[in-house]
């Protein structure tokens, strides 16, 4: 899924281009997939501790797609989650693993 991102201020191609998302396993509608690569993007853009990225995607996913999803962003983690059904997907933004999904 391509997500449009448009050119900024200090957007350079080579930036643009670390922010190609990798989706690794997703199990989810098309429309929350690009929700959730679009997010993490932002996330990532304005913020540079990945709490606050995890907060802000879970804040703007909980708000989108109706409470509670769960998030996990970082570059160094192993996971295990058991999620709902068409709620979850786990991918790379550049070096950052994301894994969002709703349990329950």
């Amino acid at each position: 899924i391509a997500v449009a991102l448009s050119a900024g201020a200090w957007w350079s191609d080579s930036t643009m281009a670390a922010f190609k998302a990798h989706v690794k396993t997703v199990d989810m509608s098309e429309e929350m997939e690009a929700d959730a690569i679009a997010i993490a993007t932002a996330a990532i853009m304005e913020h540079s501790v990945e709490k606050d990225m995890a907060s802000y995607i879970k804040r703007e996913f909980d708000k989108k797609h109706s409470p509670t999803w769960h998030v996990i962003i970082g570059t160094n983690y192993g996971s295990h989650v058991v999620h709902a059904t068409k709620h979850f997907i786990y991918f790379y933004l550049g070096p950052k693993a994301i894994l969002i999904f709703k349990s329950g």
